[in-house]
C-alpha cells in the first residue's frame, strides 16, 4: 500500500473441493452458505494426473475433471448472481478443452460469464514415454486472467496454493517479489487446499472435538493486504476451526521449514497461529524468500501390470499355512519380475468370531508384461482351492492383471516454461517467470539449513512416567509426496512440546515405526507450531499409483505412530 492510499478490503476465498471425487454438493453449499469473493476447487493430485492421462488415451478431448462441469450446472448461476469468481485446476491435462465446455454450458444456461484458462504446464512432449508430464505453475497466470475480467478461471497443473495466491495477487495488486505477502497467501492456500481437513476432517483429536464432525463445512480464508489471513468457515456448518485443525493441515505433505513454490518460498518456521474467536484462526508473521530457480515437474508413466491375491488363514498353524501356500505358488511366480508377500497377523487366540481368528497373507505381483501377472497367476491361486492348507479361501477371486502407474519428479529452469493466460476474448498474454530466484543450495536441500532453537529439555528424573500411547499427548497427520511420506507430529501445550522435541528423535521414530528402520528419515523442527515433521524417503516406492505398501498414500502412518507406546511423564497425561 502506498503512503496515503486507502487500504484494500480483505478478500474472502473459499474452497469447494480437496480432490477429484470430493463432496459433490460443496460448490452449492459454499455459494449459498455465506459471503465469498472467490470460490476455488482443487481436483488434482499425483494419482489424479495418471487417471486423467488414461482418460485422455480413450478420448483425446477429455483429460479434465468431469465432475466440475456437473457441479457448475447448478453453481454457475449462483456464482454469477452473487458476484463470486470461480478458480479451479479442474482443467487437468486439458484446460483449454474444459474452458470450452464451460462456455458451452454458460451459453446453454443463458448466463453471461467470461471464461479464461492458463496454459504452459504441459511438458509431455519433452518427456518421451510419459503419460503425463506437467510443471507446477504459480499463481500469476491466474491473477492475469482475473485482472483481465475473467469470472471463471480453469488451469492445468498449478500448485495447490496458487488457487489462492492468484486471486489474492489480483485483488491487492501484488507483484512478483512481494515475498512476505505472497508467502502468507501460500500458507492460507495450503490450509484451504484439502477442503475439510482444515475444519475437523481426518483430525487426530476428533473424539474430543467440540464441533459436529459428521459433515464438516468447507473452509475459507479472509486474506488481508499484508498477507495475514484468518481461516474460518460459513456460519452453521459442521466441524470446527481451531489452532489444532489448522496446525494439522499445515503439516500435511510438507517437508522442511522452507515450503518451495514457483512464486515464493514460504518459511513455515515463521508462522504464528492464534485463536481469533469461535471457528477463527489468525495466521500471521509468515516470512517469504525468493523461489527456487527451477519448477517441479510431475512425470506419470505406466509402470507395467499388477495383480493381487489375499489368502485367508484361519485358526491354528498360521505360519505353517503361509509357508505352504508360498511354496505352492513358487512355480507360477518364477518369471514374475516383482513378487511381494506380506503376512498380516490380524488373528488372535481363542477368538469368538471367525474373522478375528484369521490372518491375511497378501501376494502382490508386478511385471512389465500383462500375461506374467494375469490369468495364469490367478489360475494358479484358484487351483489351490482343494489342494492347500485347511480352510483355504481368498478375500475376492483373483482376476486379470491391471495397469499401474509410476510417479517421478523432474525439475526444469523457470525460464524454460512459457506460461500463458488465455483470456475470455482469445488474447494470449505471456506470464513472466519469477524475476529473481534463490540459489538452489538454499532451497532444494532444506535439511541442510540451520536448525531452529529447541526448548530446554526437561530436567533428568523430573517426575514419574507411565507407558502409554504417544497419541495421548501428540497429534499427527501424514501423507505422500511421490515415493516419500511425511509425518507431522505436534504438541498442544508448551510442556508437551518441551518433552516431544527431545524425545521423538529420528532414532526413536525408527524404533516406533520399524518399517522405516532401513530408510532415510529426516526430522524438521517447527517450534512456532510446536511440531516436528519427519520425511521418510522411499517408503512409498514409485508413488501412490504403484501401490507399494498396505497404505499406499501413507494416510494412516501418523495414526500408527500415535498408537505406539513409550514412557510419557505422568504430568502430561
Amino acid at each position: 500500500m502506498t503512503p496515503g492510499s486507502q487500504p484494500v478490503r480483505p478478500i474472502r476465498i473459499g474452497n469447494a473441493s480437496g480432490f477429484y471425487g470430493d463432496r459433490f454438493d460443496a460448490m452449492r453449499e459454499m455459494l449459498t452458505g455465506g459471503e465469498l469473493d472467490v470460490l476455488t476447487g482443487d481436483y488434482l493430485a499425483e494419482l489424479t494426473m495418471l487417471i486423467l492421462g488414461r482418460d485422455r488415451l480413450k478420448d483425446p478431448s477429455g483429460g479434465y475433471a468431469r465432475t466440475f462441469l456437473r457441479q457448475l450446472e447448478e453453481g454457475l448461476g449462483l456464482a454469477h448472481a452473487r458476484g463470486v469468481k470461480i478458480v479451479s485446476n479442474a482443467g487437468g491435462l486439458n484446460p483449454a478443452g474444459l474452458a470450452g465446455r464451460v462456455r458451452e454450458l454458460a451459453d446453454r444456461l443463458g448466463i453471461p460469464v467470461r471464461v479464461a484458462h492458463v496454459e504452459g504446464d504441459d511438458l509431455t512432449a519433452a518427456h518421451p514415454g510419459s503419460l503425463a508430464a506437467h510443471a507446477y505453475l504459480g499463481g500469476f497466470g491466474i491473477a492475469e486472467c482475473l485482472r483481465q475480467g475473467a469470472d471463471i478461471v480453469v488451469t492445468g497443473r498449478v500448485t495447490d496454493a496458487a488457487l489462492v495466491t492468484g486471486p489474492a495477487a489480483a485483488h491487492f495488486g501484488w507483484q512478483p517479489g512481494e515475498y512476505d505477502r505472497l508467502a502468507g497467501a501460500v500458507v492460507a492456500g495450503h490450509v484451504l487446499e484439502c477442503g475439510t481437513q482444515a475444519t475437523g476432517g481426518n483430525y487426530a483429536f476428533f473424539a474430543e472435538a467440540p464441533g459436529d464432525l459428521r459433515r464438516p463445512g468447507f473452509p475459507l480464508a479472509e486474506i488481508h493486504e499484508d498477507g495475514t489471513a484468518v481461516i474460518t468457515k460459513h456460519p452453521g456448518t459442521g466441524g470446527l476451526v481451531d489452532v489444532g485443525t489448522v496446525t494439522a493441515q499445515l503439516l500435511y505433505e510438507t517437508q522442511g521449514a522452507r515450503y518451495l513454490g514457483p512464486d515464493v518460498t514460504a518459511r513455515l518456521d515463521t508462522i504464528r497461529l492464534t485463536q481469533d474467536g469461535p471457528d477463527r484462526v489468525r495466521i500471521d508473521g509468515v516470512g517469504g524468500e525468493a523461489p527456487p530457480p527451477t519448477l517441479k515437474v510431475g512425470l506419470n508413466r505406466l509402470g507395467g501390470f499388477r495383480n493381487e491375491v489375499a489368502f485367508v488363514l484361519t485358526g491354528l498353524d498360521i505360519d505353517a499355512k503361509a509357508a505352504l501356500v508360498r511354496e505352492q505358488m513358487e512355480p507360477a511366480l518364477a518369471k514374475v519380475s516383482d513378487v511381494r508377500w506380506e503376512l498380516a497377523r490380524t488373528d488372535r487366540p481363542d477368538a469368538d468370531t471367525e474373522e478375528t481368528a484369521s490372518a491375511l497373507l497378501r501376494l502382490v505381483v508386478r511385471d512389465p508384461e500383462e500375461r506374467a501377472v494375469g490369468r495364469a497367476l490367478s489360475g494358479a491361486a484358484v487351483e489351490l482351492a482343494l489342494a492347500s492348507y485347511p480352510g483355504f479361501h481368498v478375500l475376492v477371486p483373483p482376476g486379470k492383471g491391471s495397469p499401474y502407474g509410476v510417479f517421478e519428479d523432474a525439475y526444469v529452469p523457470q525460464g524454460d516454461i512459457a506460461q500463458v493466460a488465455v483470456v475470455h476474448d482469445g488474447r494470449r498474454i505471456p506470464v513472466a517467470p519469477a524475476p529473481e530466484t534463490a540459489p538452489a543450495h538454499e532451497t532444494v536441500v532444506p535439511e541442510e539449513s540451520p536448525q531452529p532453537p529447541l526448548p530446554e529439555p526437561p530436567p533428568p528424573g523430573s517426575g514419574t512416567t507411565r507407558r502409554a500411547p504417544l497419541g495421548l499427548v501428540a497429534g499427527a497427520r501424514s501423507g505422500d509426496k511421490g515415493g516419500n511420506a511425511n509425518v507431522g507430529v505436534w504438541a498442544r501445550t508448551d510442556e508437551a512440546w518441551r518433552w516431544l522435541a527431545h524425545t521423538l528423535t529420528v532414532e526413536r521414530f525408527r524404533e516406533l515405526l520399524p518399517e522405516t528402520a532401513d530408510l532415510t528419515v529426516v526430522r524438521h523442527p517447527l517450534p512456532n507450531l510446536r511440531a516436528l515433521n519427519f520425511v521418510v524417503e522411499g517408503i512409498l516406492g514409485a508413488g501412490v499409483a504403484a501401490q507399494h505398501r498396505f497404505d499406499p498414500q501413507a494416510k494412516a502412518l501418523g495414526e500408527w505412530l500415535r498408537s505406539r507406546h513409550l514412557d510419557i511423564p505422568e504430568a502430561l497425561l
